[in-house]
């Protein structure tokens, strides 16, 4: 039978892990308890919720250009999106991003997945072949053999 164990931290003593650990930390401006974390060329913000635990406000991406990126697989390659650009992700990119990724997850108690252990996991999926497939299907893009159907079957293709 599994044990659940509860890890999580109060706000204070993940701060001051955080700080131990060589992460930078900038509080954001215009804000009461929220926190940006930057190390290995990665950044995150975590907050401060109401029971004084902590929560993450927005989900640890490399850093492009100043902004945090997301991360998106396309099958062939991995990207780094920010509002303005996309960047290829090498395997030092991925390697941070990872070692970051568990280091935050250590600092907020919070449990590290098998899936996740074995590397990055992108926060979008972008196949060529199931791209809007998770729209509904009257919002999903005609595709060319769907177009080609509509066109021949008024006629039904015969000839008068």
């Amino acid at each position: 039978m599994a044990i659940k164990v509860d890890e999580s931290k109060t706000w204070d003593e993940a701060l001051n892990w955080l700080r131990e650990h060589g992460f930078d930390l900038l509080e954001a401006p215009g804000t009461q308890s929220r926190v940006f974390l930057k190390k290995l060329g990665c950044s995150c913000a975590i907050e401060k919720n109401s029971a004084d635990g902590v929560k993450i406000f927005a989900y640890p991406g490399y850093l492009v250009s100043g902004e945090i990126s997301k991360l998106v697989n396309k099958g062939y390659q991995q990207f780094f999106k920010t509002s303005k650009t996309e960047i290829a992700a090498t395997a030092d990119h991925l390697k941070a991003l990872h070692q970051f990724s568990e280091e935050l997850k250590e600092a907020l108690g919070l449990p590290s997945l098998y899936n996740e252990s074995l590397g990055t996991t992108s926060t979008s999926y972008q196949y060529d072949r199931v791209v809007d497939r998770d729209k509904a299907e009257p919002e999903r893009p005609k595709r060319p053999w769907e177009v080609a159907a509509v066109a021949v079957a008024p006629g039904k293709g015969k000839r008068a």
